[in-house]
C-alpha cells in the first residue's frame, strides 16, 4: 500500500513539473530571462521555459526608426506585468501609453523601467512626462552618470528611468535616469572583463577632455589616457591632440577593475621616434631645435616629437663660467645645435653649440691676422731694430748686415 503511495506521488510530481505550476505564479515587477521565439506585426512572444509563454508589445523592441533589435531565437530580460485571459503580460520597461498609466505604482514598487519623455527644464532638474500624461521630476545629479556630461542635450528625448519616489497617488513622482545607466554599465563591463587584456590595443570614442587627459568609451566602460600618454609630444594637452566624438585606437595599459580604473595610452599606437633616431642625428650634424626646459646642470633641447637632447652647462657660457643656463638661454627659444653623441638605449643625445664644436672661417682669419701683425711688430719696433743694426755695422770685429 505504501508504495502505491509513493508511486502515486511521484507521479503527482512529475504532472506538476510538466505542468509547469512551480512556475504559474508570477509576483507583478518579477524580472525574467526569456526567449524570442514569434514575432509578429504588434507582439512578440516568448518562451520563459517549464512551458510558461508570454507576450510583450513589439515597439519595445523597435529602435527610434522602426527596426527590430532582437531576432526569433534570442534570449532577453522582461518583466511581468500581469495575467489577461490566462495569459501573460510582459514589458522591457512601461511605456508612455495611456494603459501604461495603471502600471506606474507596480514599477515603482518592483523596479520596472519607464519610460519618459524630458520635456522642460525646472529648478533642480528636468519635468519628464510619462504614462497617460502622468508628471515626474528628475533632478540633475540623476540624469547622467559622469559629472561634465551637458544635461540640456537631453531635452526633448525620450529616455527610460527608474522611478525612486512614488508619493500622493502618483502626483509626485521622483524618477532617476542614473540608476539605469548604472546597471546597463554593470552588465556590459561584466562581459568586457573576458575580453579586454592589457596590451591590447582596441577602439574608443573620445567622450570627455580635461587637463589631466582624455576619456575614451569602450563600449560600455570609460578609460582615462594620461597628458604623458597622448603622443610624443609633451607639450600639448588634450583638446590640442584630440576631439570629442572622434574615433581613436589605443593600447591598454592597465586594468584594475575593482577601482574601475582603466589606463590607455594613445602614444603606444603611434610610431617610435626613436628607432631612427641614430639613422637620423648622426654626430657632427646639426639640427634645429627649441629650448623647453632649463635645468641647473644644462638645457632640454627639443629636436623632434618625442626627441630631446641635453645642452650641457659647461657649453653655454662660451668660454665663460654661467651658474645656471638662463643667464645665456630662455625656454622656447629656438636655436641649432650640433649631435655629439646618440645613446638610444637609454634614449639620450649629447649636444654642443656648433660655434664651438668648429670655428667659424671668419674668426679663424681673424686669428691669423692678429698672430702675423703680433710676429711682425710695431713701426718703431722695426725703426729701432734697424737703428740698431746700422750701429753694430760700425762695432769693429763685426760684420755687416746685408
Amino acid at each position: 500500500m505504501s508504495e502505491e503511495i509513493n508511486e502515486h506521488k511521484q507521479s503527482f510530481a512529475e504532472l506538476l513539473e510538466e505542468s509547469g505550476t512551480k512556475r504559474s505564479f508570477l509576483k507583478p515587477g518579477e524580472r525574467l530571462l526569456a526567449k524570442v521565439v514569434k514575432i509578429t506585426q504588434e507582439w512578440v512572444f516568448i518562451d520563459l521555459g517549464e512551458k510558461n509563454e508570454g507576450y510583450l508589445e513589439r515597439k519595445e523592441l523597435q529602435n527610434s526608426e522602426g527596426c527590430l533589435l532582437v531576432q526569433e531565437g534570442e534570449t532577453i530580460p522582461v518583466y511581468f506585468l500581469k495575467s489577461e485571459n490566462h495569459e501573460k503580460r510582459f514589458t522591457t520597461r512601461i511605456t508612455s501609453t495611456a494603459a501604461g498609466k495603471n502600471f506606474l505604482a507596480d514599477a515603482w514598487r518592483n523596479g520596472i523601467p519607464v519610460e519618459g519623455r524630458a520635456e522642460k527644464e525646472v529648478k533642480g532638474g528636468f519635468e519628464i512626462k510619462l504614462s497617460g500624461g502622468v508628471r515626474g521630476f528628475c533632478p540633475f545629479s540623476q540624469l547622467t552618470l559622469r559629472r561634465g556630461e551637458d544635461p540640456a542635450s537631453l531635452l526633448n528625448q525620450t529616455l527610460i528611468f527608474r522611478i525612486v519616489g512614488y508619493g500622493e497617488d502618483g502626483r509626485n513622482i521622483v524618477l532617476s535616469r542614473r540608476l539605469i545607466l548604472e546597471e546597463e554599465e554593470a552588465a556590459k563591463k561584466e562581459v568586457l572583463k573576458g575580453l579586454l587584456k592589457e596590451g591590447d590595443s582596441v577602439s574608443g570614442r573620445v567622450v570627455g577632455l580635461e587637463k589631466f587627459g582624455a576619456f575614451v568609451d569602450l563600449g560600455g566602460v570609460q578609460g582615462l589616457i594620461p597628458t604623458s600618454e597622448l603622443g610624443w609630444d609633451r607639450s600639448k594637452g588634450a583638446a590640442d591632440v584630440l576631439s570629442l566624438g572622434q574615433e581613436i585606437n589605443v593600447a591598454i595599459l592597465k586594468l584594475d577593475w575593482e577601482k574601475d580604473r582603466i589606463s590607455l595610452s594613445l602614444k603606444s599606437t603611434l610610431n617610435d621616434p626613436w628607432h631612427t633616431a641614430e639613422e637620423k642625428y648622426l654626430p657632427g650634424s646639426t639640427h634645429p631645435g627649441t629650448v623647453t626646459r632649463l635645468a641647473e646642470f644644462g638645457a632640454f633641447v627639443t629636436l623632434e616629437a618625442g626627441i630631446d637632447g641635453l645642452l650641457h652647462i659647461s657649453k653655454l657660457g662660451r668660454g665663460k663660467r654661467i651658474k645656471h643656463p638662463r643667464e645665456v638661454l630662455n625656454e622656447g627659444e629656438a636655436l641649432d645645435v650640433q649631435i655629439e653623441k646618440v645613446q638610444k638605449d637609454v634614449r639620450r643625445i649629447s649636444l654642443n653649440l656648433p660655434e664651438l664644436a668648429q670655428p667659424k672661417e671668419e674668426d679663424t682669419t681673424k686669428e691669423y691676422r692678429e698672430q702675423a701683425v703680433k710676429s711682425m711688430g710695431t713701426l718703431g719696433d722695426l725703426w729701432n731694430s734697424r737703428a740698431k743694426s746700422t750701429k753694430d755695422d760700425k762695432i769693429p770685429g763685426k760684420s755687416p748686415h746685408r
